[in-house]
């Protein structure tokens, strides 16, 4: 079997995550149940799903240069991505995200970008060598956005396939950036704020991906959650109804959609198929907890394409 390698820039962070059986109000102090830290950042997320599944995968971003910087590159390692292209930034700290969650699972969340926010054209210059071979370069907006198209425009050079999940979106789409991106996986909530309607089932859905693919992008994925995918690329639309599981904890669920699309495509499989693994890799995250932690290894997601009738 061809594999081709898949590239992921993106942000990489340590996420800090309290229990706590309530959220606390302003000046008050609780005692809380439990703290880990889980490494977490959508781009770090979608390198260790590319990989797990089997597929050689390169992780180009940044760490600072402290202990969770460390932790963070061994996590990536252990995943078996290859991290020679992740830089060591000694002027700022890792990205964190520092999470609260309370027994309903309402959370809060403050997000230090740290080296994540310093992300530039230095670290796309890296990205360009690893560029000849590979599938695909998958884009996330943890890091600036003007690193963000760069890096979308030395693949469209190279002829690499573009996949970008539009999230999380804090500002307006620059216009040029939609006609570089080949596949674009926005959720409910990230096509709403790219379209300006609301997106709740097949038919908006179909709206929706028609004025994305009017602004320039190929292939519109636009992922419904508990429902499915709906799919339009130039030729063909069409919807993949979720995989139903006894969802725990939907976080990365979305990183490892794009990680089983991209994984599927790098092995040759048609867009139709790839979709059908992002559903499936997302379902199976979505039935345990943590981020990393609960993407599934290539044997546990066979067994479950083959139990759900996709082989």
């Amino acid at each position: 079997m061809h594999h081709q390698h898949v590239i992921v820039f993106g942000s990489i962070n340590m996420d800090l995550v309290t229990k706590t059986n309530r959220l606390p109000i302003p000046g008050e102090t609780l005692l809380g149940q439990s703290f880990s830290t889980v490494p977490g950042g959508k781009g770090a997320n979608q390198a260790v799903a590319v990989a797990r599944l089997g597929v050689p995968t390169t992780m180009v971003g940044r760490v600072g240069k402290d202990s969770f910087g460390e932790q963070l590159l061994t996590s990536l390692q252990s995943a078996g991505v290859c991290t020679k292209d992740v830089f060591l930034d000694e002027s700022h700290s890792s990205g964190i995200a520092v999470i609260t969650v309370d027994d309903q699972s309402e959370n809060q969340i403050i997000v230090i970008p740290g080296v994540n926010g310093q992300v530039n054209e230095e670290d796309v210059e890296r990205l360009t060598h690893q560029l000849s071979g590979a599938s695909a370069l998958l884009l996330q907006f943890e890091v600036p956005i003007a690193a963000v198209q760069l890096a979308a425009q030395a693949a469209r050079k190279t002829g690499v396939r573009v996949i970008l999940d539009p999230a999380p979106i804090t500002c307006e789409l620059p216009i040029e950036l939609y006609s570089l991106v080949d596949i674009i996986t926005p959720n409910a909530i990230e096509v709403e704020q790219l379209v300006g309607f609301r997106v709740e089932d097949p038919e908006t859905a179909a709206q929706a991906a028609h004025l994305l693919r009017q602004r320039g992008v190929n292939t519109v994925v636009i992922k419904l959650g508990a429902q499915g995918a709906f799919c339009a690329t130039i030729d063909d639309t069409f919807f993949i109804p979720a995989i139903a599981v006894d969802a725990v904890d939907t976080v990365a669920a979305g990183d490892a959609f794009n990680g089983g699309l991209a994984a599927a495509l790098a092995e040759g499989l048609s867009i139709r198929q790839a979709v059908v693994w992002g559903a499936a890799a997302g379902a199976l995250t979505a039935t345990k907890p943590g981020a990393q932690s609960s993407l599934p290894n290539r044997a546990i997601f066979d067994t479950f394409l083959c139990k759900n009738g996709y082989s």
